[in-house]
């Protein structure tokens, strides 16, 4: 019974990051699209607290429930395949906390000016790009993650 709480809680942990990424990423792109600052002003305040809510959530839960079912089944944690997971889950790592702060700067940034009724400054502009950029390698590194977790290939280092 321990294992299929573990591995529904892991499952459950990585469809979180990989939906609420995209999600915050759609949602995000869309509101930036429109140009306004009071549409962007507001949905990066929701896409802030999401963040903060789930992702940050799924984020300790996985390596928490990860290593649980893989020391509950048996498994090295120095296995190729479990190994390679945990690099690319520290590459998403080191590009998503940067991204959460970029959303708030671009939050705070656009809430100015829609109270200044000015358009969005370049920074703005220079961090969405940023932002944009992050989420390709944050994104498929997540991609490599579930595909590893669901072949477990046979890597040798």
């Amino acid at each position: 019974m321990l294992y299929f709480v573990l591995k529904y809680l892991h499952l459950i942990g990585a469809s979180v990051l990989l939906g609420t990424g995209a999600g915050i990423a759609f949602f995000m792109l869309l509101a930036h699209r429109t140009g306004r600052t009071d549409t962007i002003a507001a949905v990066a305040r929701i896409v802030v607290l999401a963040d903060f809510l789930f992702t940050a959530t799924a984020v300790i839960l996985q390596p928490v429930t990860g290593i649980a079912l893989a020391w509950h089944v048996g498994y090295s944690l120095m296995e190729g395949w479990i190994l390679l997971s945990l690099l690319l889950y520290a590459v998403t790592g080191a590009f998503w906390l940067p991204v959460v702060w970029m959303q708030m700067e671009m939050r705070r940034l656009a809430e100015v000016a829609c109270k200044d009724v000015e358009p969005l400054p370049k920074r703005y502009h220079q961090l969405f790009r940023l932002w944009f950029a992050f989420g390709f390698p944050a994104f498929g590194a997540v991609l490599a993650i579930f595909w590893l977790m669901i072949t477990r290939p046979a890597i040798e280092w």
